[in-house]
């Protein structure tokens, strides 16, 4: 059936989602490109810093385990927007910080709100496309969080530049608000929505399975007791904290090895994130093109993401780099890689569970991903610290990085030992 046949109020959506997103990744992203001038102002050690990227961690973990299952019960639409209001005014807020206690404060605040982001946009995606659009729609717009992290480097410069550290806080964090219009003018559910056709409508519909008990309380005790859970859990856990390292750190380890000026808008930075736009884009198209083709769902997905964790393990080799591009060049490829394979396994939370548990899997997914973010920033903050008044600072990144290379094929491993099929639950 034609597009013009079919109708495409549903990519209307994924713009919407696109730019929540984007908008999400921006206020978190401002802090790490404000570090060198927050850790002058508030003495800041590599330790300190890394305690305020757990307070957010933390604090996000908690905030998908409750936002899961409530988006599940209140909807997108309503979920989505107490999710905006909550970190947008925590973005806001930190430009009233006066301390390093302030900021893991505020932190923590923004990590609870920015918790509700995927569970509600994933969620959509399963409400709004059938499953052989899924994961080339995920990946346009958790593209969002790579062209939020391209703006920020940009941006918080110039803000920060013309009118201080506090307002680079203040006008990203108001960003939302803005959004906020959109979402209410333009978004419902299928269902309800007064300009989605028929043909459309059946078109969303039209590879579900048959669903018992569609509108049943699922309880977690209930989605912990199967493999394909843990798997879901395993795979966040292990790749997760990679790409919150890509987003807090980076800009520092461009600014101690290289000597790159965070108070210039960063070319580096800009196109690592964006070749991130490339890899989530294409981590979707991918496998779709694949399941499109007649390639059974699981497998196209599985062998999509290990094509995508072979392409991260050339970052082990950025220790030998001697100019800033040739780092670039590796990580780039690293991060694009990453985003394609978070296009995929977010993916698999609605190919594996029926659409009134994806918020719910999604949640507990982002929450394992979260514990790895909690952990492994303090690692982080304890090897460069060590590092930090030496002569070799970059050796610290270099063992930061090889344990980036190997993350997601051990991922990849135990996702495939525990789900070598990765069936459908039925609940």
């Amino acid at each position: 059936m034609a597009n013009e046949k079919i109708g495409n109020y549903r990519w209307v959506v994924v713009a919407l989602l696109f730019f929540a997103t984007t908008i999400n990744y921006l206020d978190r992203q401002v802090i790490g490109l404000l570090k060198p001038t927050l850790e002058k102002q508030f003495n800041w050690t590599e330790i300190d810093y890394s305690h305020i990227v757990m307070a957010f961690q933390t604090a996000y973990a908690l905030g998908l385990l409750a936002f899961g299952g409530f988006i599940d019960k209140i909807g997108t639409k309503l979920g989505y927007t107490l999710s905006l209001v909550v970190w947008s005014l925590a973005a806001m807020a930190h430009a009233l910080v006066k301390s390093t206690l302030g900021f893991d404060v505020v932190r923590a605040a923004l990590g609870l709100g920015e918790s509700g982001n995927f569970p509600a946009a994933i969620k959509t995606i399963a409400e709004w496309f059938p499953k052989k659009e899924r994961a080339l729609a995920t990946g346009i717009f958790n593209c969002g969080a790579n062209v939020g992290a391209v703006v920020a480097p940009i941006m918080v410069p110039l803000v920060l530049g013309i009118y201080g550290w506090q307002m680079a806080f203040i006008i990203t964090g108001a960003i939302g608000f803005i959004w906020l219009i959109f979402w209410w003018l333009f978004y419902q559910v299928p269902s309800k929505h007064k300009k989605l056709q028929p043909a459309e409508y059946a078109y969303i519909h039209s590879d579900d399975a048959v669903e018992s008990g569609d509108e049943a309380k699922i309880k977690w005790v209930k989605l912990l007791g199967v493999r394909q859970t843990w798997a879901f859990f395993f795979g966040k856990l292990l790749t997760d904290p990679i790409w919150w390292f890509f987003l807090f750190w980076l800009p520092s380890y461009f600014a101690n090895t290289f000597h790159l000026d965070l108070t210039k808008p960063s070319l580096p930075l800009v196109i690592v994130y964006s070749a991130t736009t490339i890899g989530s884009i294409g981590g979707g198209y991918l496998s779709s093109t694949l399941i499109k083709s007649g390639w059974p769902v699981f497998k196209a997905r599985k062998t999509s993401m290990f094509i995508f964790a072979l392409c991260v393990v050339p970052i082990i080799f950025a220790r030998y780099t001697t100019n800033i591009w040739q780092a670039v060049a590796l990580i780039s490829l690293a991060a694009a890689a990453h985003q394609a394979w978070s296009a995929n396994i977010f993916t698999t939370a609605s190919d594996m569970f029926p659409k009134r548990a994806v918020s719910s899997i999604v949640g507990i997914g982002g929450m394992a991903g979260s514990l790895g973010g909690i952990l492994f920033p303090l690692l982080v903050g304890y090897i460069l610290e060590a590092y930090k008044h030496s002569d070799n600072m970059s050796a610290g990144y270099n063992i930061i990085f090889t344990i980036c290379g190997f993350a997601y094929l051990l991922a990849w491993l135990i996702m495939h030992l525990l789900t070598p099929k990765m069936k459908p639950v039925e609940l």
